[in-house]
């Protein structure tokens, strides 16, 4: 992915919100903050505590007193929105966002964020390429700021290491069934043993649900290795010392 991707807060209120936007920021390997007109004075100690080990992105945030400057760098911005707005701007999903990620390469994407209180105006929504919405409950819409670039930041992590967040099956040694029946042959053994099968004629549904619950198991050999021992261990009879 050789995209690159800023983020605009416009007119942020709480400066906790803009150190907690610092801190997802660099969780997730990005660091371009832009922001417009924050209400607290700037810079803000409470940004700073709350950006925890992130202060270098708060330090090195661009200041901006209009968000048409803020945005001009940008090949195409992604305004975020709690609503669906009724302006002449095509709404977009996350998966549609991701989806022009992958199509448009060498791109400098803006996402803008609104203030905590009211969200964007259709003034800065007017000067975006597409408005997404981040899918909520019904019953109570409104993210916090930081939240909804957490998510957005996550899902361009996701796309960007998509192989941190796939099962390297290459890498895992599944038994193989020969051993598995070994196992399950020695746990038939002992159930016998104890006189597990009971009634007799339940014995083969007994059996085959035994079958049903291991054969759909991929242990390693390591791990069949401590079933046998602690089902071996559980049969043995007690030994008192006096």
């Amino acid at each position: 992915m050789k995209n690159k991707f800023g983020f605009i807060l416009v007119k942020p209120q709480i400066g906790e919100n803009i150190g907690a936007c610092a801190r997802s920021l660099k969780n997730f390997g990005f660091s371009e903050l832009h922001i417009v007109s924050p209400k607290q004075s700037w810079p803000n100690n409470k940004a700073k505590a709350t950006s925890v080990g992130a202060y270098d992105i708060i330090r090195k945030a661009k200041i901006y007193n209009n968000t048409f400057d803020a945005i001009s760098d940008f090949n195409i911005v992604i305004s975020l929105s709690a609503r669906k707005r009724d302006i002449n701007k095509k709404h977009i999903s996350i998966n549609q966002f991701l989806e022009m990620i992958k199509l448009k390469t060498n791109i400098r994407f803006g996402l803008m964020f609104g203030p905590e209180a009211s969200g964007l105006s259709n003034d800065d929504l007017s000067l975006s390429n597409f408005v997404l919405k981040i899918p909520t409950s019904k019953k109570f819409k409104s993210l916090n700021l930081s939240h909804s670039l957490t998510i957005i930041c996550y899902e361009l992590f996701k796309l960007k290491y998509l192989n941190k967040f796939k099962k390297n099956e290459k890498n895992i040694k599944i038994s193989s069934k020969k051993k598995i029946l070994s196992f399950v042959s020695h746990l038939k053994k002992l159930l016998e043993k104890k006189g597990f099968f009971v009634p007799t004629e339940k014995k083969h549904s007994m059996l085959l649900n035994i079958n049903n619950l291991i054969y759909r198991l991929e242990p390693n050999d390591k791990e069949l290795r401590i079933l046998a021992s602690i089902i071996s261990s559980l049969g043995k009879k007690n030994i008192n010392h006096n």
